[in-house]
């Protein structure tokens, strides 16, 4: 994965998420639930780390904006 960069918690309210979960759909599944909530710029992939159990995805969230705005 990419290095976090200043610009994605430059802010209070932004926040990037990692999920680690057991499989792909658990990790979108969690993804969708956060959202459902607040405004998000999704990934569309997981990533596996050589020698580390499960799945990676990233999120970059907005708490400041509800998704439903």
């Amino acid at each position: 994965m990419r290095p976090i960069t200043e610009a994605h918690v430059a802010e209070p309210g932004l926040a990037v998420v990692e999920i680690a979960a057991c499989d792909d759909r658990t990790a979108f599944a969690v993804q969708e639930l956060l959202a459902g909530r607040w405004a998000t710029a999704q990934a569309d992939r997981t990533t596996r780390e050589p020698g580390e159990p499960g799945v990676r995805l990233r999120l970059f969230l907005d708490i400041r904006q509800d998704a439903g705005a």
